[in-house]
């Protein structure tokens, strides 16, 4: 019997994506969340242990001999304003950890993840027949911070839990719904998002020979840093720079003190990472100091992500799974993505196996030919996007199936 004829979603499973969708919660924030994950992980058997790094939670579910398997799903939302016009849509705000009052939506679709997650697990207690070990279950908080999976390893998620063999989880993705993929090796960039705070002297817009003008600054720095990639970074090596925030001022007739620039890096290597920060570092200040800056530059860190590297032989043996349960024509190879995520941190802390893939969850009517050169990939919302919501279905049976099987692969009876 295939492995998807023995998974039946709860109905109700839709309206717990609806309600968690309309409720989203910042990293570190996921009180109410992480509270629904408790209770129904509870009501299903399994020994609960909350405020695990914060705000995550920890359920066991010990099922006789065998392995252990960590599934992993992220709880937290983004600081953005949705714009999907659902009628379960967010239109919640919160504080972020500087004080400002943010909106925040489900814009990533970790809310399906969750969603996801209860329902196999709901499946994976009711049917102990099916699989053998111990299935250990984390609803992780801050993942968009870059912060989640490291705290819950510091706050001795290895040392108070079992270690597992194996590391799995899913993305929801703007693929077709109904199809799953996974690249083997560096699958997802490593991301460094730095603060660059340029000085200069300001004055009356009438006198910029009494200045040094930090937003001139800023204009030659942002143009310079453009150039790493495209003139000191191989042709063959992957890697992206992007300013995605400047700010100077707040009047047309005054030349400012100083300008932030807010810069996102995402690389494969070490090795080009290494040499873009120290590139960074390099432009920085050759621009402060041909500027005659009264002050050193300072650049800050805001967040690191690693590179999320996908275990080949591990991936194979989830996606081999999948494809006896999906056919082969629905499980791809998407190659590596710019998008980064912490989940490899607990593989890494662990020393075991990452097997992670993506979750399609776009409606399939907008893609023509469903692969990866679908120029609807260009088209659909994607993660991020204050229009991104994947399709309830079948993007939720899809997931509670896949997590499933997986379970059932590397926890066999």
């Amino acid at each position: 019997m295939e492995a998807h004829e023995n998974v039946t979603v709860d109905p109700a499973l839709a309206d717990l994506y609806r309600d968690l969708h309309s409720h989203p919660e910042l990293g570190f924030q996921e009180h109410r969340t992480s509270g629904i994950a408790a209770k129904r992980l509870g009501e299903l058997g399994f020994e609960v242990t909350t405020g695990v790094g914060k705000t995550g939670v920890v359920g066991l579910l010990r099922n006789g001999d065998g392995p252990t398997a960590l599934l992993r799903a992220d709880m937290d939302a983004l600081p953005i304003k949705e714009d999907t016009g659902l009628p379960y849509a967010s239109t919640v705000t919160a504080t972020d950890a500087s004080g400002k009052v943010v909106p925040v939506g489900h814009m990533c679709g970790h809310d399906m993840h969750v969603t996801c997650m209860l329902g196999a697990a709901k499946v994976l207690s009711d049917d102990k027949g099916s699989w053998s070990g111990t299935l250990m279950i984390v609803f992780q908080p801050a993942e968009e911070l870059g912060a989640g999976a490291q705290t819950l390893v510091d706050d001795g998620l290895y040392e108070k839990f079992p270690k597992p063999d194996v590391v799995l989880g899913q993305h929801v993705a703007p693929l077709p719904a109904g199809k799953i993929a996974g690249h083997p090796g560096a699958s997802y960039a490593g991301s460094d998002s730095l603060r660059v705070r340029l000085v200069g002297r300001g004055a009356h817009g009438s006198m910029p020979e009494a200045s040094i003008d930090p937003v001139v600054m800023a204009a030659e720095t942002i143009l310079r840093l453009q150039t790493i990639i495209s003139r000191e970074i191989p042709s063959t090596a992957t890697a992206v720079l992007t300013v995605g925030s400047v700010h100077s001022g707040d009047a047309a007739n005054v030349i400012p003190n100083e300008a932030e620039l807010q810069l996102n890096i995402r690389s494969y290597t070490e090795t080009v990472r290494d040499h873009i920060l120290a590139s960074v570092d390099r432009i920085v200040r050759g621009e402060a100091t041909t500027a005659g800056a009264p002050q050193e530059p300072t650049i800050t860190e805001i967040e690191r992500f690693p590179v999320v590297v996908n275990d080949a032989a591990a991936l194979a043996k989830t996606l081999d799974a999948f494809a006896t349960w999906l056919g082969a024509d629905k499980v791809m190879d998407p190659g590596a993505g710019a998008g980064s995520e912490d989940v490899g941190i607990l593989a890494t802390a662990a020393g075991v196996p990452l097997s992670y893939w993506l979750l399609g969850g776009a409606d399939p009517s907008l893609f023509t030919t469903g692969d990866m050169t679908d120029p609807a990939l260009l088209k659909v919302p994607s993660n991020h996007s204050p229009h991104y919501a994947p399709v309830i279905e079948p993007t939720l049976t899809m997931g509670v199936t896949a997590l499933v099987t997986a379970t059932r692969t590397w926890l066999p009876a």
